[in-house]
């Protein structure tokens, strides 16, 4: 299973609106919800571009931006971060299936170093984040990435998503794609199944989107 983290598993992208809309502040600016909607399931440097852009600023350096957003999400991770709904509860079924897994995420390292202490490092065999990836999502590299250090083929794996452009990254890499609509609506198409939350996602549901994988414990 290939779980993404930022409103999927973790109710965080709250966390980054209040970071994201301080930071246009502390420019003079006022981000726009348009503007924050597109950021959604994006890289760091695209979000600094469309940032900047919808300032009007566009001259304003991306990594010192990037720098300080890092530090202020990484404050309110420490004892903001929720669970979606029915998140944990399927992660830890699929740990106690022994189904190997993998967190694969467009937030860099050391942001989800902090996050994984919410998550539990245990339950994943490995991670792929970020800055750790050739292209970001909606690129396939990153699930390509963690399928392969999964030691399993992509079209036998379920991505779990909740943004357009993670949806499009799983599909592009191979996967199942399970997606959960966050802040921003997702469309129906072939390879995606839609659930309104985790709570009606379960080892079932996933062994039906993989069907002839056999997914028992």
């Amino acid at each position: 299973m290939l779980f993404d983290m930022d409103g999927t598993l973790i109710d965080s992208e709250r966390i980054w609106e209040v970071a994201l809309r301080e930071l246009a502040a502390s420019y003079g600016g006022r981000l726009s919800q348009d503007a924050r909607l597109a950021m959604i399931g994006s890289s760091m440097a695209n979000s600094m571009a469309i940032l900047h852009e919808d300032l009007g600023q566009p001259w304003r350096d991306p990594t010192v931006g990037a720098a300080w957003l890092e530090q202020r999400v990484a404050e309110l991770f420490v004892d903001e971060l929720r669970w979606r709904p029915g998140a944990l509860a399927l992660l830890e079924a699929v740990c106690a299936a022994r189904i190997p897994t993998a967190l694969v995420t467009s937030t860099t390292r050391p942001l989800v170093e902090v996050a994984l202490d919410t998550l539990g490092r245990d339950r994943f065999d490995i991670v792929v984040c970020g800055d750790e990836v050739s292209a970001p999502k909606p690129d396939p590299a990153p699930y390509l990435t963690a399928a392969q250090l999964l030691n399993v083929p992509i079209e036998r794996c379920v991505a779990i998503e909740d943004s357009p452009a993670g949806v499009a990254s799983g599909l592009a890499a191979g996967a199942a794609v399970l997606a959960v609509p966050g802040d921003v609506p997702l469309d129906v198409a072939d390879g995606v199944h839609l659930v309104e939350s985790l709570a009606n996602a379960d080892l079932a549901l996933l062994g039906r989107l993989l069907t002839p994988l056999d997914l028992r414990p």
